[in-house]
């Protein structure tokens, strides 16, 4: 074999490696474009969604925009979180592509390849040894905090562009810098915004470090500075970015955190090591090592401790580097520190908040430190080992982390794996629907919102039937254009001027709010499969088909039973404003104020809830005032936390309003309502008053 020849096949090895990989913990079925089967549920969802809408809808300038989908309330590809890469490079091909055609299967494939593949270089820098790399390839293609991504945030998956960034940051002589960091820069823009901020911090670091130590020119490096600034303002622009403003900033930083705990905490990764207890939100910050590199970062210590490796040195050389993960690392631990169990926390100025709030998932933002981490452990195993013993570590570690990890990936394998299908099932069946969709132009949503309730197959059906819906699920969407939607779904509420254009779903809490003002004579008003839907002018259409619908609106309601104890540990539809996502025992109030709404349909006589009260050392009491149907029905102070059976006796003059409205509207009023962060008990912002576990009448 020539020496080319022999190269060429010495490349193909972490390509080998990759694929072998991704057959093992995704397997073959996600490769078949017209499989989406593995889609169907949580975030992968609207990330194939997102791109089923943008490959059917004109182009737009910025190319990015996405306007089918969220309508008014977001419009571009990057909120998806479909991979703009990915959909700006098979869009004009979409006419030619199958229906369905998802193409998420070979980037998980590409995720896998090129993590090996820039391993394989990164590896490089420490040693020639074929087989050392091969080996050390190994530990990052086996990386808890890659694969977990590959469950949900499909995107997010892409590590190998921060094994890049290092590559080119500890590279000694790296030939055309702007070139090869403005592409990488490019093509981070264009798949997520997190690694895109990771692999910036990592260029920065590396420009201002080559100019301190008098490697760059002044000139060069600002040159480099701005013109890489503006290729990178450019693809963000052209992906869509900036298309929600302010809607960037959410909330969330200090609860997505990085637990101290996390680079030895398994997190149902490993068979052998325990989970170690942590906040609920804490899987955000998974970074575990594996067992594989725990051990081998066991045998590093050693051999740092000795001081024959020239790791320090090799440390000194890179001070902005080093800076930057050091960064990182606070980051992504947050101002609300954690320990296991223990946590600390320390304020910041609101200003600093808000804009930590843009990147809120902090906890990710330690992946950098974490490939560094794996790549100092591989550094010190080889330099300080012989050829021979490091090839045994290695090898030992290696094993041991495919396996251990297996605890991990293999359920993953199992999704991926799940029995192929071209569609998703949906609840939709009715005749109406297909009716409907010759009818209309657009879907809406009432009350229009991020991910409302049924998003997935409204939208799924807005999609299949070319018509575009706000019935969406992104990760950001503007907020002054969400406050402008719903003042203009109020709008349409209280007067009844629905657009002939349109098939409106209709929440219970729309329902409530409009349906006095819903022309039953010309519109059509009813529950099908599960949704209450407003068809606007239906009932003189020629061409629509024939639906029995409904002209009392409170029929569309499920009345409660008397003596029925009714819960609120999921998502209920009698919850109308003021109530927090619901948890295993319940739902806070997270306002003053927060209101129930219950159809009666027999006479009541009383009315009890079961609560749980925010009180504190320092924070001894909540009052409370329940209005029923704008007549104060109970004023009172609570002191315990538990044990608050809160009940209210319906007098005449309630029981009287309640029959004449059908309705019984709770109020509860929480003037002394407070945030556990105003109190000095974390991050949590959330005005907790009253925590209501279950509601009965009788």
């Amino acid at each position: 074999m020539t020496e080319s020849g022999k190269q060429r096949a010495i490349a193909l090895i972490p390509v080998l490696m990759g694929v072998l990989a991704f057959f093992m913990v995704i397997g073959p079925r996600v490769l078949d474009p017209q499989n989406i089967a593995w889609l169907e549920n949580g975030d992968p969802a609207t990330h194939y969604l997102g791109w089923a809408f943008f490959r059917q809808s004109p182009w737009t300038f910025p190319l990015g925009l996405n306007p089918s989908y969220g309508m008014e309330l977001g419009n571009a590809i990057i909120f998806s979180d479909s991979n703009p890469l990915l959909a700006l490079l098979f869009k004009p091909f979409a006419a030619w592509l199958p229906q369905p055609f998802q193409y998420f299967g070979f980037w998980l494939l590409a995720c896998f390849v090129m993590q090996a593949w820039f391993a394989w270089k990164l590896l490089g820098l420490v040693t020639d040894s074929i087989v050392l790399r091969m080996l050390g390839i190994g530990l990052f293609l086996f990386s808890p905090p890659m694969m977990l991504r590959m469950g949900a945030h499909l995107s997010l998956a892409g590590h190998f562009l921060i094994l890049a960034a290092l590559y080119l940051a500890l590279h000694p002589q790296l030939q055309r810098r702007r070139g090869v960091w403005g592409l990488l820069l490019s093509v981070t823009a264009l798949v997520h915004a997190y690694l895109l901020a990771m692999v910036a911090l990592i260029w920065l670091a590396d420009l201002f470090g080559k100019y301190l130590l008098g490697k760059l020119p002044r000139r060069t490096a600002v040159t480099e500075g701005l013109l890489l600034f503006g290729v990178v303002g450019l693809c963000c622009w052209q992906a869509g970015y900036f298309s929600v403003g302010a809607g960037t900033i959410s909330g969330g930083f200090g609860a997505y955190r990085m637990n101290l705990s996390a680079l030895v905490d398994s997190n149902g990764w490993s068979y052998v090591l325990q989970d170690i207890p942590g906040a609920p939100d804490d899987y955000e910050g998974l970074n575990f090592l594996g067992l594989g590199a725990i051990f081998l970062a066991i045998c590093a210590l050693v051999i740092l401790l000795q001081g024959r490796s020239g790791f320090v040195a090799a440390v000194r050389r890179r001070p902005m580097l080093l800076l930057a993960l050091v960064g990182l690392t606070l980051f992504a631990m947050s101002n609300q520190i954690g320990f296991g169990l223990f946590e600390f926390h320390y304020p910041l100025p609101s200003v600093v908040i808000s804009a930590a709030n843009v990147f809120r998932a902090s906890g990710r933002m330690f992946w950098p430190v974490f490939y560094v981490i794996l790549f100092a452990i591989f550094f010190l195993v080889v330099r300080g080992n012989s050829p021979r013993a490091a090839v045994c570590l290695l090898a030992v570690a290696l094993v041991a982390q495919v396996l251990d990890t297996r605890g991990g990936w293999l359920g993953l394998r199992h999704n991926r794996m799940m029995a192929p299908a071209s569609a998703w099932a949906t609840p939709m069946h009715d005749p109406f629907w297909a009716s409907a969709a010759a009818h209309y132009q657009k879907i809406r949503s009432l009350q229009p919102q991020n991910q409302p309730a049924g998003w997935s197959a409204i939208a799924t059906y807005a999609s299949l039937h070319g018509l575009p819906t706000d019935a969406a699920y992104l990760g950001r969407m503007g907020n002054k254009a969400l406050k402008q939607a719903r003042r203009t779904a109020t709008q349409v509420l209280d007067s009844g001027q629905y657009a002939a254009d349109a098939l409106y779903i209709l929440d219970t809490r729309a329902l409530q709010q409009g349906g006095q003002h819903i022309n039953t004579q010309t519109d059509l008003l009813a529950r099908i499969d599960g949704f209450i839907v407003l068809a606007p002018g239906w009932k003189q259409c020629a061409d629509c088909l024939a639906v029995q619908g409904v002209d009392n609106p409170l029929a569309l309601l499920a009345p409660v039973t008397p003596g029925e104890r009714q819960l609120f540990n999921q998502v209920s539809t009698q919850l109308v404003s003021g109530w927090s996502v619901p948890e295993a025992w319940g739902t806070w109030s997270n306002q003053t104020e927060a209101e129930i709404a219950l159809r009666v349909s027999a006479p009541v006589h009383s009315l009890t809830l079961d609560a749980i009260v925010f009180v504190q050392p320092n924070h001894p009491t909540q009052d409370l005032i329940v209005t029923i149907n704008n007549v104060q029905a109970l004023s009172a102070r609570l002191i315990k936390a538990d044990g608050n059976p809160i009940e209210i006796p319906l007098t005449p003059a309630l029981q009287q309003a309640i029959a004449a409205d059908g309705m019984m509207r709770i109020r509860l009023q929480l003037p002394n309502a407070i945030s556990p962060k105003a109190l000095g008990m974390g991050g949590d912002d959330r005005r907790l008053g009253l925590g209501l576990k279950a509601l009965t009448v009788q």
